[in-house]
């Protein structure tokens, strides 16, 4: 049935929305039996990351220096998951509690809770009382387009009128939004419309929660992380992060990755000298055949916070995707594998920033990938152009965000 409805609605903006109102008609009649009436509790607070894909990024760093800092001791953290057995272990946490995300229990913790901190959109039917507070992390510094400030659409499940509807409707759920960077936070203010909506000064600029790990990782993290994925070897570790395409999209699987980069070219001219880990978007069901290049191209999509990743990789390649921004705090090689560069920019969802910014080469064949890959290999500088992009976007990033970011939002 939901496969027939997903294809229903790629046909048919009619439809379309007539399933998804009615959907959210019937969603939000429960939401409000069980949140309505409840007592906010002053110090209970909600973490949800991915919409409860993941334990990671800066409700992850939020999370775990509060558990750390006495002030917090007594109170209680709810952590919502879509696998609730595969974290079970933080309820080791006396004060913690793990719950399925969307389900009753977690609906009804929401009504309850004091602060929400999230990393990703919340679904349009649940929203915050007027007495609590929505802390919206986010998951990265914009390289992509957002919200309002889109010049192009080419997603196949959303029309431009329909996806700026839905950020005007989160925009006016936050409390907070923070900001790793005045950059970043006028990209989130114009994204949103904040200031249509009279909320600009929600912003919270104060650096990244999720980056204070890469200041603080320890050599045992390193060696801790490459012993659990498999991967201890003299080899140099590639990181291969790209982003997901908002027109690549099958019914019953979601957002796919369909592969454009030759993996038999670079295994015949890497394998002696590298690995690979391949890490796509959260958002792809990915069907990539990792057994065809085993020893050579890791599965890593399995780990939650791909800081973990971040430091134990000699070298970054990406696209599109943010992860950049948080890679550069390291000081380390990037690549912009950017095969479709032109339509990306031209047609889908373009960028905010020049790409003569980028602390990297472009490259867009495999070729060039290659010559790119040995090039600085042999010879890595931390060079002028890649210092001036740090100090534009990770200027306020030193490993004490969270710190910063709870004294600010958790009175």
């Amino acid at each position: 049935m939901k496969k027939f409805l997903v294809n229903l609605s790629k046909r048919s903006i009619v439809c379309r929305n007539i399933i998804r109102k009615l959907i959210y008609i019937y969603r939000l009649f429960f939401y409000k039996i069980r949140t309505v009436g409840r007592n906010v509790d002053e110090k209970l607070i909600v973490f949800s990351c991915y919409a409860g894909e993941a334990y990671a990024c800066s409700p992850k760093a939020i999370y775990e220096q509060m558990q750390k800092d006495k002030k917090y001791k007594d109170y209680k953290y709810v952590w919502a998951f879509k696998d609730v057995e595969k974290y079970r272990k933080l309820e080791k946490n006396k004060n913690t509690v793990v719950v399925e995300q969307g389900k009753k229990e977690y609906q009804k913790y929401l009504g309850k809770a004091k602060y929400w901190i999230i990393n990703f959109k919340l679904p349009e039917h649940i929203y915050p009382k007027k007495d609590q507070i929505l802390i919206q992390c986010w998951h990265g510094t914009p390289l992509k387009r957002l919200g309002f400030d889109l010049l192009h659409f080419d997603n196949v499940l959303n029309t431009m009128d329909g996806m700026k509807k839905r950020y005007a409707i989160e925009a006016k759920k936050f409390t907070y939004f923070l900001s790793p960077s005045k950059f970043a936070s006028e990209k989130f203010i114009s994204a949103w419309n904040l200031k249509g909506f009279g909320k600009e000064n929600i912003i919270v600029e104060k650096g990244y929660p999720r980056n204070d790990f890469l200041y603080n990782y320890t050599c045992k993290d390193v060696d801790k992380i490459k012993k659990e994925l498999g991967v201890e070897t003299d080899k140099k570790i590639i990181l291969y992060a790209p982003t997901y395409r908002s027109n690549q999209h099958e019914s019953g699987l979601g957002y796919v990755y369909k592969e454009k980069v030759d993996f038999e070219k670079l295994k015949s001219q890497l394998e002696k000298d590298y690995i690979i880990l391949f890490r796509p978007h959260y958002l792809v069901a990915n069907a990539f055949d990792f057994e065809k290049y085993k020893g050579f191209i890791y599965n890593v999509s399995q780990i939650d916070d791909i800081n973990e990743l971040y430091i134990i990789s000699d070298i970054l390649i990406t696209d599109y995707s943010s992860v950049f921004f948080d890679y550069a705090n390291l000081r380390r090689p990037i690549i912009f594998h950017m095969y479709d560069l032109e339509h990306y920019r031209d047609e889908s969802n373009g960028f905010y920033i020049d790409l003569d910014e980028l602390p990297g080469k472009i490259t867009q064949t495999d070729d060039e990938l290659l010559k790119e890959i040995k090039k600085i290999s042999k010879k890595f500088t931390y060079d002028k152009k890649y210092q001036k992009f740090n100090k534009k976007y990770n200027y306020l990033e030193d490993g004490e965000a969270a710190k910063r970011v709870i004294k600010e939002c958790i009175k």
